[in-house]
């Protein structure tokens, strides 16, 4: 039986799949559209309110946390031990740059480098996350993701979009990509993840990209990372950490043993939050929690290890209350695992295209295969 608790107060680039995503399926409604839940889906008892966890005996009580939803799941089969308000739509911050990550990740070879206008670096929202991103100032590609999942640079997502077709294009695909991968409650306004009206997630669907990005070896790749050196704007280059203080130790919080990265957010409309994934004794967990009521700004950490030490206790100790089952069966790949070819596309459309021709093709490249691949590109 379902245990429900009330609700808590609380230049350029061109066309490879370098990364190995699962096979998922291609999106089946228009992008940008209300995906709206379906009628399977609402009698979930995820879609209740309240806190939702079926223990067994001996099974350890779940902890109290402030936050207005979260999430605890299995990355590995995908089911949900536990969950507050899972379906519960709110501001994502920068933990929308998970779902950024495995729309473009695939199409955008590491290592071509890019010259960087200064038409690209309009339009930045103010107080953004900033990496440092110059104008006139060649990145390689794989800088650039550095700066996303390390810096969380809103001036390395507006490149990265502009090589992948644009910010409105951009903006389209990863609502297509969400809608493909089952995550229903999001809405996707800015690629970045900058309060924009309307934009939303929820617990769930940020564990579905979490969950998603475990199976994609560059993402696990740059999630996992904790420093790299970033081009400065002198030519030299100079030391970036990730933010994700659950990760690294940093500023009075103890890193979680056996965290594997991925995102953190802030700002001021959603308040931190935070997709997490560790992995102990053969087990590993996705952790969602998004704008702790309490705690301060270290809140949304100290609630993700409390959720992640609940869950590998409780593991085998409760039934699951659903499931992330928008990705099939599959391994997880760590830091260490190689990249192996992704082969998500729709029906008709083309596979990636190697690397070397990548490099040749350069920006007429990028163009034509996405055009070949999504259709016409929208200019912004």
């Amino acid at each position: 039986m379902t245990i429900g608790f009330a609700s808590r107060a609380a230049v350029s680039t061109c066309v490879l799949c370098t990364a190995g995503l699962l096979a998922l399926a291609p999106a089946a409604a228009t992008a940008g559209a209300d995906p709206g839940p379906d009628a399977t889906a609402t009698a979930s008892p995820l879609h209740r309110p309240g806190t939702q966890v079926r223990p067994r005996p001996g099974a350890p009580e779940v902890p109290e946390v402030s936050a207005l939803s979260w999430l605890v799941a299995d990355a590995r089969s995908g089911d949900v031990l536990a969950a507050h308000d899972a379906h519960r739509r709110l501001p994502p911050a920068s933990t929308l740059k998970t779902l950024f990550a495995l729309t473009v990740l695939p199409a955008l070879p590491a290592g071509i480098r890019h010259r960087v206008s200064e038409r690209e670096l309009a339009d930045i929202g103010p107080g953004s996350s900033l990496v440092g991103v110059a104008e006139n100032r060649a990145y390689r590609v794989s800088d650039l993701w550095n700066g996303v999942f390390l810096s969380s640079g809103n001036d390395a997502v507006r490149v990265l979009a502009t090589l992948s077709g644009g910010w409105r294009a951009t903006a389209e695909r990863m609502q297509a990509e969400a809608r493909a991968l089952g995550a229903r409650d999001t809405r996707v306004k800015s690629p970045d993840g900058y309060d924009t009206p309307g934009q939303v997630s929820s617990a769930f669907d940020l564990a579905v990209f979490g969950r998603a990005g475990l199976r994609n070896a560059e993402f696990a790749r740059y999630c996992a990372r904790h420093e790299a050196r970033f081009p400065a704007r002198d030519g030299g280059s100079f030391d970036i950490v990730n933010t994700n203080r659950l990760l690294t130790g940093a500023d009075g919080v103890e890193a979680y043993d056996g965290l594997v990265g991925i995102k953190n957010g802030y700002t001021s409309n959603a308040g931190n939050t935070l997709v997490a994934a560790a992995r102990r004794d053969g087990h590993t967990l996705v952790v969602t929690v998004m704008n702790p009521q309490s705690g301060g700004g270290h809140a949304v950490y100290e609630e993700a290890r409390s959720l992640l030490d609940w869950g590998f206790e409780a593991t085998g100790r409760v039934d699951p209350v659903g499931s992330l089952d928008a990705l099939r069966p599959g391994p997880l790949r760590g830091p260490e695992a190689e990249p192996a070819a992704r082969r998500h596309h729709a029906p008709g459309h083309p596979p990636a295209w190697p690397v070397a021709a990548a490099a040749l093709l350069g920006a007429a490249g990028v163009s034509l295969y996405l055009r070949l691949r999504w259709g016409p590109v929208p200019t912004d």
